[in-house]
């Protein structure tokens, strides 16, 4: 595509938008707006320009200037993203939404909330726990993502098994389209028929059909009974193989995750402190909601029983702020390990999970790879990290990385699953997503993309090359 150079005269039209003070230039001030989570310095690209919009208006006004002086824009969140998907790739302006950060709107009695792209997920949460409801959408990074970015990614998490992926928790969003038109999408309601569901195609787009300004979305109760149980395998297969068995026998977890061993060792090391039964151990932590006291008892023991008859060395009911620290501290643990990390999201039918794990611990020791691996497998989501290994050059890792890629993802897509289970394609996962998508497919993605953004405006290079 043929982009513009930002001009003294664009930046001065995009300084009159915003304001002169939410306008950034300068290369020192830009640098963290040039990536994402994803540390490898091969993934980054400076912005010519960073702008802070405030309101809906603005994000409107900035993407018409686009369109009319034909530079890129890149909707970005907090940058908690594991795909590239907020990084300009063609430079041009980085449209910042962190100071739309307002919760607009908590309503108890039916249940809802209205709120700014910028608010963390984290904040939208403890606010409705105070009135005893809860947000369910639940991602690992919640103490620091936006809620727009999640629904931009349709986040996962841990609550996902029970609650479903952010998409589920949404109602309604104003979305700003790639010419610059203000919609208003999907409904308050809890069904809907009424032409085509623009709200999700949106959700999950990546930013790349348009920029959530507002969403409303599903407040729950809290629940009056919960348990979190640790379950302790000796073996990766027999932590694996509980998820469907559990499922068979009628529970509902709220989430089911699993950390093998070297990881578990790695979070130690990162947190400086000891986890339960840690020696030999693999871990599924399994959180379990009850109707009473009674139910849940009872779901306990059933699970102790299943998780034992699965070969447990051990079932503890955990300390919940200890056990959940140690697995959201995963992608951290991974970092201090090194920077230079190749993060795979694959996602595989909840009954071939185990199948694919070993899979990948084959090819790990096939092609001498490093791994760390955590997943949330109660719906089928593994997150593979492969540490560089420090004696490769850096044309030498790639080399390996991709020739395991390709074995690997034939593998996934034979039984039945995808690239990415929640951290979407962005720019890092593009060529997979090119080499295993069906073409025909594919092309009813770019004629979507070409039909609502002709000029390419909107976070291009993510997702599919047109």
């Amino acid at each position: 595509m043929n982009y513009q150079k930002i001009t003294t005269e664009t930046l001065a039209l995009i300084k009159q938008i915003v304001g002169a003070d939410n306008v950034l230039t300068s290369e020192e001030l830009m640098q963290p707006y040039s990536h994402d989570e994803v540390t490898d310095p091969a993934y980054h690209h400076m912005p010519e320009v960073v702008a802070f919009a405030s309101t809906t208006e603005e994000v409107a006004a900035i993407v018409k200037l686009a369109n009319e002086k034909m530079f890129p824009v890149v909707p970005r969140g907090a940058g908690t993203g594991l795909a590239c998907g907020a990084v300009p790739i063609y430079g041009g302006l980085v449209l910042a939404l962190e100071k739309m950060n307002k919760i607009l709107e908590i309503n108890a009695e039916a249940m809802y909330a209205t709120v700014e792209p910028g608010v963390r997920t984290d904040d939208l949460q403890k606010a409705v726990n105070e009135i005893d409801l809860f947000y369910a959408g639940d991602p690992c990074s919640g103490d620091s993502c936006f809620i727009g970015g999640n629904i931009a990614t349709n986040a996962g998490g841990n609550k996902a098994v029970k609650y479903g992926t952010t998409r589920h928790q949404v109602y309604e969003i104003e979305v700003v389209s790639p010419k610059g038109e203000i919609l208003n999408l999907g409904a308050r309601l809890n069904k809907m028929t009424t032409g085509y569901s623009l709200e999700q195609l949106i959700m999950g787009s990546e930013g790349t059909l348009g920029i959530i300004t507002k969403a409303t979305v599903k407040l729950l109760p809290n629940p009056k009974y919960m348990v979190d149980l640790l379950a302790v395998f000796p073996t990766v297969d027999a932590a694996i193989s509980i998820v469907n068995k559990v499922i068979k026998a009628g529970i509902t977890p709220t989430c089911v995750e699993f950390m093998d061993n070297i990881t578990i060792k790695s979070v130690e090391r990162y947190l400086n402190e000891s986890l339960p039964d840690s020696a030999n151990g693999n871990y599924i932590i399994i959180q379990v909601e009850g109707t009473s006291e009674d139910d849940l008892d009872e779901k306990m023991v059933l699970l102790d029983e299943l998780c034992t008859e699965n070969g447990a060395s051990s079932v503890l009911v955990a300390d919940s702020a200890k056990i959940w620290q140690a697995r959201k501290a995963f992608a951290e643990a991974v970092r201090a390990e090194s920077i230079i990390v190749c993060k795979e999201d694959i996602v595989v039918p909840v009954d071939q999970g185990p199948l694919i794990i070993q899979e990948i611990l084959a090819l790990a020791q096939k092609y001498d790879l490093i791994t760390r691996i955590a997943s949330h497998a109660g719906d089928g989501n593994i997150h593979l990290n492969i540490l560089k290994n420090e004696h490769l050059t850096h044309d030498e890792w790639e080399e390996k990385i991709s020739i395991f890629q390709k074995e690997l993802y034939t593998e996934v897509y034979k039984l039945g699953g995808r690239l990415s289970g929640e951290h979407g394609i962005g720019f890092k996962r593009k060529a997979l997503m090119a080499e295993f998508t069906a073409p025909a497919e594919l092309e009813v993605m770019r004629s979507i993309k070409q039909a609502m953004d002709p000029n390419l405006i909107l976070n291009p290079g993510k997702i599919l090359d047109i």
